[in-house]
């Protein structure tokens, strides 16, 4: 087996060189910033660290942009129980323990088409995921501006978290604002990727594409129905594709999300750019010294269908053992 990729999440607890070293060291060949977590302030001043020890190590950081990806905005962190009613609003910002603030008027427009919809999927059509459907809300109205609903399954709520609908199709395919000086901010850096999440299909991954100009390195994350069925041209625009199970599962169900991945792994060989697995490939580390079997088993078998690597998140940005998940996730490396 040849040597393959790790892409580890950086966060706080991977925050020093020491732990950049002790990474690369473990196999890691790339890190991660998700931009959508952090301030532009934030986002230099990760740069201004980084850049010597990547300059030194040849090592390059992908910035993970927010792209069509939908996330709550600015919230104080607090519990939700089941059966709670909750507001969402096209808001930037809240203080209120019941509100859920969502910049994104496509989000709203997306609910009103929704709202009476049947859904193919393991949720129903009106239902609200939030971070990889761990928080799930059933929708009971739905304005321009205003959706109410219930908490169905509870949960610590949080800013930034992704949200989505169930076989939500329609959102702007676009980059936001904060894309856009992320990229003019760091184009000339050498040592930058840039991953574009939600791509929907070919023509959206044109767009982006034609954002960047050569030789800049794009990475699509297939996080919906149509990028999975549209792989083929978007990999011929793309220099590097991410199976996203976290988010592909919130929006197409756990059953369809198995059966999805299944037979897009058996035709990953045929793909003409390298295909890397993300989301909760270790998670059981996140808490724990080592992975389960089933874990390991995963990764092996992953390998063997022909992808190219791991992209590791939690694991490596918040977890307790990021040195050790990287050991784990490198641990079939040079095996033949």
């Amino acid at each position: 087996m040849l040597d393959y990729k790790i892409i580890a999440t950086l966060g706080p607890s991977s925050a020093t060189i020491h732990a950049w070293e002790s990474m690369s060291s473990a196999g890691v060949t790339g890190f991660r910033l998700n931009t959508s977590h952090l301030t532009l302030p934030q986002l230099y001043s990760w740069l201004e660290k980084l850049h010597p020890f990547l300059a030194s190590s040849g090592l390059k950081l992908v910035l993970d942009l927010q792209g069509s990806k939908w996330r709550l905005g600015f919230l104080p962190p607090y519990e939700l129980v089941k059966g709670q009613s909750v507001t969402l609003v096209l808001e930037e910002i809240t203080d209120q323990s019941n509100i859920l603030p969502v910049p994104h008027p496509d989000f709203f427009q997306s609910a009103i088409l929704l709202a009476s919809n049947p859904s193919s999927t393991g949720y129903r059509s009106a239902d609200i995921l939030i971070n990889d459907a761990k928080i799930t809300l059933l929708m009971e109205s739905a304005s321009c501006d205003r959706v109410t609903a219930r908490v169905n399954q509870g949960g610590l709520i949080m800013s930034n978290k992704g949200i989505t609908f169930t076989a939500s199709e329609y959102r702007q395919e676009i980059l936001s604002n904060m894309d856009k000086s992320i990229i003019m901010a760091t184009r000339n850096l050498q040592f930058i990727r840039y991953a574009i999440s939600y791509v929907k299909d070919a023509v959206a991954m044109e767009k982006f594409r034609s954002l960047l100009s050569q030789p800049a390195v794009l990475i699509a994350k297939l996080e919906r129905r149509s990028a999975i069925e549209d792989v083929a041209k978007i990999a011929d625009l793309a220099d590097e594709l991410w199976l996203c199970r976290g988010d592909l599962g919130a929006e197409l169900g756990l059953k369809n999300l198995a059966e999805q991945v299944y037979c897009f792994s058996k035709n990953v060989r045929n793909i003409s750019k390298p295909v890397l697995m993300a989301g909760q490939v270790l998670e059981h580390m996140n808490e724990h010294p080592i992975p389960t079997r089933s874990e390991i088993c995963f990764l092996y078998e992953t390998l063997m269908h022909g992808y190219h690597g791991f992209v590791l998140s939690d694991e490596t940005a918040i977890g307790k053992n990021p040195i050790a998940s990287c050991q784990m996730a490198a641990v079939f490396k040079g095996s033949r």
